[in-house]
């Protein structure tokens, strides 16, 4: 078997932007998709700002069954995987479903389900016992978060391994690399891969209150997500899904696939250290970046472009520039490195594989996407963050890293398939 693995679909749910080439559209425009929330009113919240998705089900080819069966997130993951099969010309009649399998990334599962039936079981909070005959007949669904990983699958009929992976703000990464290793193991030959979240709700804009992660900027919403910037002021909260069609790579070859990228290094470590917090050398997400860049067998030097986690927090970008001085020493500082939640926002666990679909498309077409809204930038954050505006260079080797709580720190390199060979 192969050790290859290649993408040859990707599917997006995206603020701003549904399906691919809008997705592109937005972030290599530069054009931010923040703003003052519309779901609920934010006016009792610290935190005022979000990156939605404006997202009508049926319009995206849901059914109405299919619409109150599940939540949003896996709504979000559905209609991504959708798309990412068509993208590849995969059809259900050529592939082995056995040999197809699903591995799902997911931070919070069904946030959103679970909080509207909690409100109409508990008569909008006031029965401490609830009334469970008010709920939908499928909230057990909603408690269950593999149910994300399900839905995916009865949808592409996949037989083979299926999974949901929540390691937080990483999953997207984490999820992907776990379906590269099935197939590099032989487990499968495609893996429908990614990531979705649906987070935006007054319980998770309570909860990062308390720690003061998100932004209290209102004024102006769409440049409240400012990576890097030294007037930053924490991270917005966003909203989506990508999912990939991955496949060994003679097997996309044999079948004429077009390839965007390869997968070539992965790597994940624990700081064991805080839960929200992180040591400023960067430490661990360097040890991740080191084992993936030795993974590829590339040197760091490489490196095209660097996707940063770029959260938007004080702590995390410094860490995180700190990290790359570490791994690439002093090619950090001539590399372009950029964040595309200054643009969508940060969408917990689904925001690492919306990245690695930026990243697949930056290879694609030799364009970096910018980080938005960079100003000012911090004096610690001293390497080429792109700021405003996209910028067309060469692009064949891409680092894409995540750190999420809990201590989690990921790293993935992709490859043109040139470069790779």
């Amino acid at each position: 078997m192969s050790e290859r693995v290649v993408i040859t679909g990707i599917g997006v749910v995206a603020p701003g932007a549904i399906g691919v080439k809008a997705y592109w559209d937005l972030l290599t425009g530069g054009r931010t998709s923040t703003r003052r929330i519309t779901f609920f009113d934010p006016s009792p919240f610290r935190s005022q700002v979000a990156a939605e998705v404006d997202f009508d089900p049926i319009a995206e080819g849901l059914s109405p069954q299919e619409t109150r069966r599940m939540d949003r997130a896996a709504q979000f993951a559905v209609v991504s995987a959708r798309e990412s099969l068509a993208d590849s010309g995969l059809c259900a009649d050529t592939v082995d479903p056995s040999r197809t399998g699903v591995v799902i990334g997911s931070a919070v599962g069904c946030t959103t389900g679970l909080e509207e039936e909690f409100v109409v079981v508990s008569d909008g909070g006031r029965q401490w016992l609830v009334d469970d005959r008010y709920a939908v007949p499928h909230l057990f669904n909603y408690f269950v978060p593999s149910s994300i990983a399900a839905e995916v699958a009865y949808d592409v009929g996949a037989e083979g391994p299926v999974s949901l992976v929540s390691t937080g703000c990483t999953s997207g990464l984490d999820a992907v690399g776990h379906a590269a290793q099935l197939i590099r193991e032989g487990s499968a030959d495609v893996m429908v891969a990614g990531a979705t979240d649906a987070p935006i709700s007054p319980i998770t804009m309570a909860c990062f209150d308390a720690i003061k992660a998100t932004t209290p900027d209102r004024d102006d919403p769409g440049s409240a997500s400012r990576p890097f910037d030294r007037t930053r002021s924490g991270f917005v909260l966003g909203e989506g899904a990508a999912v990939f069609v991955l496949e060994e790579a003679e097997h996309a070859r044999r079948r004429g696939a077009h390839v965007y990228a390869e997968i070539t290094g992965f790597a994940s470590r624990c700081n064991a250290f805080h839960m929200t917090g992180l040591r400023p050398d960067g430490r661990e997400i360097a040890a991740a970046i080191d084992a993936a860049l030795a993974q590829s067998r590339i040197p760091a030097t490489a490196v095209d472009y660097v996707n940063a986690h770029g959260s938007g927090t004080k702590q995390n970008d410094r860490h995180e520039t700190a990290a790359f001085k570490r791994s690439l020493k002093e090619h950090a500082y001539r590399v372009p490195i950029s964040g595309i939640k200054s643009m969508i926002g940060h969408s917990l666990g689904a925001i690492g594989s919306l990245e690695i679909a930026a990243c697949a498309l930056a290879i694609e077409h030799d364009i970096v996407p910018p980080t938005a809204n960079l100003r000012e930038s911090d004096p610690e954050c001293d390497l080429d963050y792109v700021p405003r505006q996209a910028r067309a260079v060469p692009v064949d080797t891409v680092l894409t890293v995540g750190s999420g709580f809990g201590g989690f720190q990921s790293a993935m390199v992709l490859r043109s398939t040139a470069e790779a060979a």
